[in-house]
């Protein structure tokens, strides 16, 4: 199976393993995705994540956060950006999740950014996904 979209696939992930209840999930690893695990983290959205020496490429696993009502911290995942299409914007245009209840996952020269740490920052680039 050739994978054309790995953070699609991350996202995919996520979203199944947060509908089953699954303590964690493992995403085969990449730059990419080790700096949306952090953001991910940093957010509030997963306990923790680790990168297991494993295969060619190692794996990250993350953990995911439920509320006490067993509820999943994450409601939504939406990959803006895709290989075929493209989404940039510019550091005025950088989108609000949610009223900023949610987070834009930013790719820019300065690394991969929260929205909030974008527009802080004034840097545009590709929006890679939305979480809330």
């Amino acid at each position: 199976m050739s994978m054309t979209d790995p953070i699609a696939d991350m996202l995919t992930r996520i979203r199944n393993a947060t509908l089953v209840r699954h303590d964690r999930t493992d995403i085969p690893a990449s730059k990419t995705k080790l700096e949306l695990a952090k953001i991910l983290k940093q957010e509030g959205f997963i306990r923790t994540f680790k990168l297991v020496e494993e295969g060619p490429q190692g794996i990250i696993r993350l953990y995911l956060k439920y509320a006490d009502d067993g509820e999943s911290v994450i409601h939504g995942l939406r990959r803006v950006s895709s290989p075929g299409c493209r989404i940039y914007a510019g550091c005025e245009d950088v989108p609000k999740v949610r009223n900023g209840l949610g987070v834009a996952v930013v790719s820019t020269n300065r690394g991969v950014l929260t929205d909030e740490q974008a527009r802080g920052l004034r840097v545009g680039g590709e929006i890679l996904c939305e979480i809330w």
